[in-house]
């Protein structure tokens, strides 16, 4: 089978968000060829370079939607027109009145994307179009028309700028030459490792070659830009046309894609809300390398009695603070506890918020002396992986006989599945897929509730056989759930389940002209609407197995 995986910020790039598990993917299922097109995400991420590509990657294609690019030759004076109804539809559809029927408001923006789509392959390129002025206007009427949100009317000319450049981002990719017969027009299936722009070549594939689509999202793409687009980010009227239009492109994902699969119930409500039909939706747990912290989990004699640890990205939502506070507490209780926290900040709100950490850290808990000549010592450290205190990131929860997760914001709890490898107790905030991650084999408190995790943290360190028992217990249950083995064997049978159900549209022949068996489903064969002769009618040239991609 031929997989093409689409990403955003992520494969084959150092560093991505979903480079880890898709690399797991890509190898765990080495039977199948996988032709990556990655959108990136900035200039950072382009001096990194990649990860090692294995052979089953026949090919990589890039793109760049943070950039301008080439504008291409301007549109003449019919695709200009064109372009106006088109553009101006879908803006209709973002800016539609709430009281409107939502499924003519869906079908609205969908026809409007796949027109513009199709006069981007007509014209070779928007991306001027899309920046242009006519662009800015067609925004300013649509916000201007009855019925659009109060926020959008109160639209000036900065935020229909910073809104137009953004939209320009996100449809990079209808202007993109993926769609031809040398490209996703020849895969079996499009994997979209998120949803939002990641899964817009796939909406487009599907909708010029008929390619099946499955979108996988273990942090949701919508959620994210919610998140993303707070009270300081941006002025009320960019947040609230962005919000729409992310929301339509979100609905238009979910309503066409053949299979979704979130990583979490928690992704999996988001995604419903959205209009997903439950009856497409396949929950499957992100697969984690368990094998990295094995000697840990086995050898839980390892950990300090009397430390606590926290492992994650630095930065607000994170909530240390709240955790500070709490430890003030637990000190009370237990003045020998210390705390770890071991992460990296995340750009420069990740920086401010942790040296306001410190300074907290500073002035709840004075360095602390044994005796009048030892030098002071404060009972919270500052460190991160790689540092001589926390090697491996193995190490750093094998310090600690308690891991804490003091979050108010969180999707699938990764350092927490990665604790409970470690065969650590944990405690956790009730946000996100906590809940269903931990299953019992943990405590689980309230957000922004300081002395709730205090006492709980307080309860664990007062009880080493109950650690042990839910040590055990959250190990057992990670290595049943969240190992690579049943990430990859969940996908290999959803890949199979969607080429069942999805006809192939081309014939694939090997090396020496010979058709592929399995190449067509059994179904195609089966008379009625899915006879081969009817599916080969249009067919394109023969695709052959055996041609290489250029990366």
């Amino acid at each position: 089978m031929r997989i093409g995986l689409l990403t955003e910020g992520g494969y084959p790039y150092v560093g991505g968000d979903t480079g880890l598990w898709c690399d797991r993917l890509v190898r765990g299922l080495g039977q199948h060829e996988f032709d990556v097109y990655a959108l990136k995400s900035g200039r950072q991420q382009e001096d990194d370079g990649w990860v090692p590509i294995p052979p089953q990657v026949r090919r990589v294609r890039t793109a760049r939607p943070w950039a301008a690019g080439d504008d291409g030759a301007p549109l003449g004076r019919r695709a200009r027109r064109r372009f106006a109804e088109h553009y101006g539809e879908l803006l209709g559809a973002v800016c539609a009145p709430q009281e409107g029927s939502a499924a003519d408001v869906a079908d609205r923006f969908g026809n409007a994307l796949y027109s513009l789509a199709e006069l981007a392959r007509d014209t070779g390129a928007l991306t001027g179009a899309l920046r242009s002025d006519h662009a800015v206007t067609a925004l300013e009427r649509a916000c201007r028309a009855p019925g659009a949100p109060r926020a959008a009317h109160e639209a000036r000319v900065p935020d229909l700028l910073a809104v137009t450049d953004h939209l320009a981002r996100a449809l990079c990719p209808l202007s993109l030459d993926w769609y031809g017969e040398d490209a996703l027009a020849a895969v079996d299936l499009c994997h979209a490792t998120s949803g939002g722009s990641a899964a817009l070549p796939g909406l487009l594939a599907r909708h010029f070659s008929g390619v099946p689509l499955l979108v996988t999202e273990y942090g949701v793409q919508l959620r994210a830009h919610y998140l993303a687009l707070g009270p300081d980010s941006a002025a009320p009227a960019v947040r609230a046309l962005l919000a729409a239009f992310r929301g339509r492109l979100a609905a238009e994902v979910y309503r066409r894609a053949e299979v979704l699969t979130p990583g979490s119930s928690h992704a999996r409500r988001w995604q419903e809300r959205c209009g997903a039909d439950r009856a497409r939706i396949r929950t499957v747990h992100p697969g984690m390398d368990a094998a990295r912290f094995a000697e840990v989990g086995e050898a839980p004699d390892r950990a300090d009695a009397d430390t606590l640890v926290w492992v994650g990205r630095i930065e607000p939502g994170r909530d240390l603070v709240s955790l500070l506070h709490a430890f003030a507490e637990v000190r009370k209780e237990e003045p020998h506890t210390r705390l770890r926290i071991v992460g990296v900040p995340v750009g420069a709100e990740g920086e401010a918020y942790l040296a306001q950490c410190r300074a907290l850290a500073a002035q709840l808990f004075p360095d602390e002396a044994e005796g009048l000549h030892a030098v002071g010592d404060n009972p919270v450290s500052f460190t991160e992986v790689g540092a001589p205190e926390a090697p491996t990131l193995p190490d750093a929860y094998a310090a600690g006989a308690v891991v804490v997760l003091s979050s108010v914001v969180e999707g699938f709890p990764v350092s927490l599945a990665e604790a409970m490898f470690c065969g650590r107790a944990t405690v956790s905030t009730d946000v996100g897929a906590v809940v269903e991650v931990i299953g019992g084999t943990g405590l689980v408190v309230p957000p922004r509730n300081p002395r709730a995790l205090a006492e709980a943290c307080v309860a664990l360190l007062r009880d080493p056989e109950r650690r042990a028992r839910l040590g055990a217990a959250a190990r057992a249950r990670a290595l049943e759930l969240f190992g690579v083995e049943q990430n990859i064997a969940a996908f290999h049978g959803i890949y199979l389940e969607i080429m069942s159900h999805c006809p192939v549209r081309r014939v694939a022949v090997d090396e020496a002209g010979e058709p592929l068996p399995f190449a067509v489903p059994a179904e195609a064969h089966v008379p009625g609407r899915w006879t081969v002769p009817t599916l080969l009618r249009d067919s394109p040239a023969p695709v052959r197995a055996g041609a290489e991609g250029a990366r």
